[in-house]
């Protein structure tokens, strides 16, 4: 399929027959939709299985939008998971991680792909529970993962208690962040102020301008970044913070740092007005710190407020340093 994409309305062909028998098998059938034909239902099918899936809801069928329809079609139990390179990905490893996490074993945050933290909380389940330890997540531990699944409520988890715990551990300045600071296109000039601005308080900062959001993920996780922000333009008016959130996990100290960076805009830069929004953005599932993605309305808006962006940014991540969680309210 890779030379299909983007899959856009108008278009007909087998690739279109394919992406409708796979939004039907997701849950997303386009009702009414004529066989192969990229119509008005298949594009409204497409924007609700994009806006489910914290996706940018376009109504095209991308590289991104595929793989999450092809993740969406695995369920726990249908195949035997195990720590494999490339990694398995999928709502199947999504379901694993999210039960692992409710009985106990940390598994890392719930983002559906199958790394080493999957396979360390795998074995320490099968050793706990009496069966034979391979790492392999065949019919035997599914079956002791329902089980056990029957027995327990519905909270976030032991992986959600330890974010909090590693986020709680200390008050931390700017001098002891470790910080990635990432650009998608025609934004070096506000990230190299900003890079100067972080070194200038004394923190550690390193940038990408990698254009391919899994490149800047895997050099933030190698870099054991204490957090990672990234700035992308889009055409239409409009700014956005996102941060990593999914129906079984939420980043809270994304949340707080997008929340705080989103407050900061508001009173040093107004004419930005972000909104704050959790998302299954590729730079945002696969780094393993909290990271927030700040998608801005044009290049030409983001270069004029540059130094006012950067002050905001600047003084959302003292905050964030010295409190790295929301109050309650």
């Amino acid at each position: 399929m890779s030379g299909h994409f983007p899959l856009t309305p108008g278009q007909r062909g087998e690739a279109i027959r394919d992406l409708q028998r796979r939004l039907g098998a997701a849950g997303f059938p386009p009702t009414g939709a004529e066989t192969a034909f990229f119509c008005a239902s298949t594009e409204r099918s497409v924007r609700e299985f994009q806006r489910h899936r914290g996706l940018r809801d376009t109504g095209q069928c991308d590289q991104e939008t595929w793989r999450a329809i092809v993740e969406a079609s695995w369920k726990l139990g249908d195949r035997l998971l195990v720590l494999v390179a490339p990694n398995l990905r999928g709502d199947d490893v999504a379901e694993l991680q999210s039960s692992l996490a409710r009985i106990g074993f940390d598994s890392g945050r719930v983002d559906g792909i199958f790394g080493p933290a999957t396979a360390r909380a795998l074995e320490d389940f099968q050793h706990n529970s009496g069966l034979y330890v391979d790492g392999v997540c065949g019919a035997s531990t599914v079956r002791a993962l329902e089980v056990l699944a029957r027995q327990t409520g519905t909270g976030p988890g032991i992986t959600a208690v330890r974010e909090l715990e590693l986020l709680t551990a200390s008050a931390r300045s700017l001098s002891d962040l470790r910080i990635v600071v990432g650009q998608f296109g025609g934004l070096s000039a506000l990230t190299r102020q900003l890079v100067q601005a972080l070194r200038q308080r004394s923190a550690t900062v390193v940038a990408s301008d990698e254009p391919d959001a899994a490149a800047q993920a895997a050099m933030a996780n190698r870099f054991a970044a204490t957090v990672y922000i990234g700035f992308e333009s889009q055409s239409g008016p409009g700014s956005t913070i996102h941060y990593y959130a999914v129906p079984q996990f939420e980043s809270a100290g994304g949340r707080a740092l997008a929340t705080r960076l989103g407050i900061c805009c508001d009173r040093i830069v107004p004419e930005l007005h972000p909104q704050v929004e959790g998302m299954r953005l590729p730079v945002l599932r696969e780094t393993r710190m909290p990271a927030v993605l700040f998608t801005l309305g044009g290049i030409q808006q983001a270069l004029d407020h540059a130094p006012q962006i950067v002050h905001a940014v600047v003084e959302a991540l003292e905050q964030w340093g010295r409190e790295p969680l929301l109050s309650p309210r």
